[in-house]
Formats: C-alpha cells, sequence, structure tokens
C-alpha cells in the first residue's frame, strides 16, 4: 500500500499503468454494457489465447470479478473531473508484462471509505492460503448477502484464484476524495 502525499495526476498514473502488451484499456463510465463489450475484448483477445486454458481461465475470471468490484464499489469522481460527466467513473486493464498478466482498476472513492477498504485488503494479504480457502468456504456456507447484492467474496476470490496478495494504492485527490487503485497479478 502507498499513499502519496503530493499532487495525484491521472493522466501520468494511467500511462504507467499501460505499459507491457495491452490487452484491454478502458477510461469512462463503469456500465453493464461497458463490462459485456470488455468480457468480448478479453475473450477474444488473440494474445490471451496463446495461453494454456489454464492461465486463460484464470485472467478471464480475475478479469471478471475485478471488474464487477469496480461496478458495484465505485463513488463519484470529484465535480470538476473531466470524467466525461459519468457518476461511475472508472479505469481498468489488463496487460501481459512478461511472465504475468495484470489486471489494474482505479477508481475514487469518499474519503470516509479508505478505512474499511484498507482494512479489508490488509485483513485478505495477511491470510495464509488455507486460511483463504477457509473463510471462502464459511462465506459460502452462510450465504450473507452484503448491500451491494454480493457476499463479500469479490476480493477474497481474486486472491484465492491467483495465490497472489493484492496490490493496492490510495493517492489523495481533494479535500474529499481519494483516488483507490487496485492492481492484481496472475501467473
Amino acid at each position: 500500500m502507498q499513499d502519496i502525499k503530493m499532487g495525484f495526476n491521472l493522466e501520468e498514473w494511467y500511462a504507467h499503468k499501460l505499459l507491457g502488451e495491452i490487452i484491454y484499456k478502458y477510461t469512462g463510465s463503469i456500465s453493464p454494457e461497458m463490462i459485456t463489450r470488455a468480457l468480448e475484448t478479453v475473450e477474444d483477445s488473440p494474445l490471451l489465447s496463446k495461453e494454456r486454458l489454464q492461465t486463460r481461465k484464470k485472467v478471464y475470471n480475475v478479469f471478471v470479478e475485478c471488474i464487477q468490484n469496480l461496478y458495484h464499489h465505485v463513488d463519484a469522481p470529484p465535480a470538476g473531473l473531466s470524467a466525461g460527466g459519468s457518476p461511475n467513473f472508472g479505469i481498468v486493464c489488463l496487460v501481459h508484462d512478461g511472465s504475468f498478466f495484470r489486471v489494474t482498476t482505479g477508481n475514487f472513492i469518499l474519503k470516509s471509505k479508505v478505512n474499511f477498504i484498507k482494512d479489508r485488503i490488509e485483513q485478505l494479504n495477511s491470510l495464509s492460503d488455507e486460511e483463504v480457502r477457509m473463510l471462502y468456504r464459511d462465506i459460502l456456507g452462510n450465504e450473507t448477502i452484503s448491500d451491494k447484492g454480493g457476499g463479500g467474496l469479490g476480493m477474497l476470490d481474486i486472491v484465492r484464484k491467483t495465490g497472489n496478495k493484492l496490490e493496492y494504492f490510495l493517492y489523495p485527490y481533494d479535500g474529499e476524495h481519494i483516488f483507490f487503485s487496485l492492481d492484481v497479478y496472475i501467473s
């Protein structure tokens, strides 16, 4: 996790995230239609089709989880940001970089949500592989549904499928907003 204290430049951040072979990139309104197009693009990717079936499935499934998390948990961007007037502004990209694939999502969140997000990710990152599997089975068994429609499985499922820790960054933007960036590595 990294907190940046100086000004945050969205364009520079985005350019840095696009290093590698780009499979998919998008900036704008996160909508059901956009998600459908994104999934079709990733599924039909010539670069991804060269990978083993198991790797393709893992990349696709993690991409689905990441984009669904973005859709369900995005906050309206700061006023005055050139986000095309979208209240559901987000960024998602899938890049192949050497021996791994990286799914990156970015969106604005209200400062009041920072501690909850940090605590949740830190909790997941502190778990062993066995603890991740046990927590996953426990949540499935309880069938608890959140106010956003999920059982809290999104990030847990990403950690379970990749076997990697979640890498996240929080960039102060203005008095009310933080830009939240999540990187998920798949090998």
